[in-house]
């Protein structure tokens, strides 16, 4: 190998080392992995082992960026994306104004800033890290939550607003308005420009690349497909960065228009692969771009610099959440997600350099500061996600109803789906029914079926014996949670010995527990639907009605005898008494079948001779 060669290898194998090493050490501390790659990029910056050039490693890294955005647009829908517009322009514009306008007055202010230098500070630092929070957010699978949605919306306008924020700097600069008044025409054709690639991305993603992928399916070659995926993205991003777009607003656009593909998913899978890899890369150039020396020269400055700003853009965020009705635990956690500066002030500072709106050392000075946030936040995010469940008190349970005028026959405890058609059931045969559930949301939605639903937890004696349980004539478990519905059985048959139970089954091995316990009947949730679907199946094709209801009758008859023998024998007969319990039932066939399974690839073929193996 050459020189360069070696170098080449070397720093990758670098980079591979590091992502390795510091994500298991950064999940063993409890820290998020963004923060491993921050303090191992330091490591191997120029300050440590300097593997690299950071310029060119941050230029290949920013591709993690782009492909993280290409993915969420897959996720999102057009649709979706136009009701999440309150979000994007209402919250986004608030947050972005009010964090903006906060630094450029501390910077004027506080640090004698020249105007136009403020103004640039502001913008560049009031901009969050899109890919640290999303990385964050993704992490805790918090992106769908409604402070998720909301924040990725902030996100969203912030990289929307990258490009008239990068047309604002040399407009700042000394003479850039002049210029403006000189050359009208440059900035109509840099408009147009990018209306221009936002139309190709639009009209390309609508009508050409659903038929290319479908070529692409048909022969077969799966490296063509990861190709033709690597191809949208790289050039949705590049034809936007031509038209002095950001490049994953870009990538945003072509992942939000074929979110309704059928190749969705294989698009997805394909690129997934390099966006985590690369996103390692790029927060490891962050932490690879921080300048050690300008650090050490303004300890103090940096650090009094660096708490002003979290808490500043904390503040900002908690206040705009807040005033959207969002959940104070939520609007902590978004406050923390979004302190960090962005990728963003990594383009503007140098271009108010070069513009002469900003000097060197304070060029320099927001640089590092910028960094330092990028690292903070995410220690900080995970200090919060340790301390919130601490410092918030256990919501207290509301006391249970008033049952004074319950009086029904049967008691049901449980108003979800399979309860609301049991309820539904009894009430048509004007049975009095007693309704109980935990469940706050479902008591207030009860009122569309006309019947008073008490508040009340099933698995508590005192709410059970308020609501009838030692007076009803049958009590009915149908509560979606398996551990509950035991609870509830033991409770009863402990203090109620004679009452008659009937219970919601989750699966087979359920129905086998609750038989144990003693329970009156157990029906699994899905097998009489299951049945019925059975039946229509059979009369499509063509079956009698008559043969298809004794077919279906047969079946269930066939189960309930397995059942039965099962619980007799045991699923794991010789295993001992309790050996069953946890243990995975294998479905097996009612009626033997006529015909051994066909493999119909070799997957399957290496499958089935393993299973018949092991059976035999």
């Amino acid at each position: 190998m050459h020189g360069d060669e070696h170098a080449l290898f070397g720093a990758a194998l670098a980079f591979l080392c590091a992502a390795v090493i510091s994500v298991p050490v950064a999940k063993r501390l409890g820290f998020s992995p963004v923060v491993g790659y921050l303090l191992v990029g330091i490591a191997i910056g120029p300050v440590g082992f300097n593997v690299a050039n950071p310029g060119t490693v941050s230029t290949i890294a920013e591709l993690g960026v782009v492909m993280l955005l290409f993915l969420i647009g897959l996720e999102l829908k057009p649709s979706h994306l136009l009701s999440m517009s309150h979000y994007i322009f209402g919250l986004g514009t608030a947050q972005l104004a009010l964090t903006a306008l906060a630094f450029a007055l501390l910077a004027y202010f506080g640090l004698g800033f020249g105007a136009a230098a403020a103004v640039v500070s502001g913008l560049a630092l009031s901009v969050s890290g899109t890919a640290i929070a999303l990385q964050l957010l993704g992490e805790r699978g918090e992106l769908s939550t409604p402070y998720g949605q909301r924040t990725f919306s902030i996100l969203l306008f912030q990289d929307i607003a990258v490009v008239p924020l990068l047309a604002l700097v040399p407009l700042l600069a000394p003479g850039g308005e002049a210029e403006l008044a000189r050359d009208p025409k440059a900035t109509l054709m840099q408009a147009g420009l990018a209306v221009a690639a936002i139309a190709v991305i639009v009209v390309s993603g609508r009508y050409l690349l659903n038929p290319l992928f479908r070529v692409l399916a048909r022969s077969g070659a799966r490296e063509a497909m990861t190709a033709a995926a690597l191809m949208v993205v790289l050039g949705a991003a590049g034809l936007m960065e031509a038209a002095g777009m950001s490049a994953a607003l870009g990538a945003f656009l072509a992942g939000l228009l074929l979110s309704e593909s059928t190749f969705r998913h294989e698009l997805e899978a394909n690129v997934d692969a390099f966006r985590g890899l690369l996103l390692a890369v790029f927060f490891m150039s962050i932490g690879m771009s921080l300048n050690i020396q300008v650090v050490l020269d303004h300890v103090p400055s940096l650090l009094v610099g660096t708490l002003v700003v979290v808490v500043v853009k904390s503040v900002v965020v908690y206040l705009v959440f807040r005033a959207d009705n969002i959940a104070t635990t939520d609007s902590l956690r978004a406050s923390v997600t979004l302190m960090s500066a962005g990728e963003f002030a990594f383009v503007l500072f140098p271009l108010g350099l070069d513009t002469g709106i900003l000097k060197t050392q304070q060029a320099d000075l927001l640089i590092a500061l910028a960094a330092l946030t990028m690292i903070l936040g995410p220690l900080l995010f995970a200090g919060l996600t340790r301390l919130l469940p601490r410092l918030t008190p256990a919501r207290a349970e509301p006391p249970a109803d008033d049952f004074t005028d319950a009086d029904g026959s049967v008691l049901v405890i449980g108003f979800g789906r399979f309860g609301q058609i049991v309820s539904q059931c009894l009430l048509a045969q004007d049975v009095s029914v007693t309704i109980i559930d935990k469940d706050v949301e479902m008591i207030q939605s009860a009122g569309r079926f006309g019947v008073h639903i008490y508040y009340g937890d099933g698995t508590r004696l005192d709410v059970l014996r308020a609501a009838g349980a030692e007076t009803v004539e049958v009590i009915c478990v149908c509560v979606d949670n398996k551990e509950d519905a035991n609870r509830i059985v033991e409770i009863v048959r402990a203090a109620m010995p004679h009452a008659r139970l009937y219970v919601r089954s989750f699966d087979r091995v359920h129905s086998m527990e609750l038989l144990r316990l003693g329970v009156d009947y157990e029906l699994r949730e899905t097998l009489e639907s299951a049945l019925a679907f059975g039946e229509q199946t059979l009369t499509a094709l063509g079956v009698s009605a008559a043969v298809a209801a004794e077919q279906v009758a047969d079946v269930r008859q066939r189960d309930r005898a397995r059942l039965e023998r099962q619980l007799e024998e045991g699923i794991f007969a010789g295993a001992g008494e309790d050996a069953w319990r946890g243990r995975k039932v294998e479905p097996e066939p009612l009626t033997t079948p006529e015909k051994p399974a066909r493999p119909l690839n070799p997957e399957a073929q290496d499958i089935l001779r393993h299973e018949t193996e092991f059976s035999g």
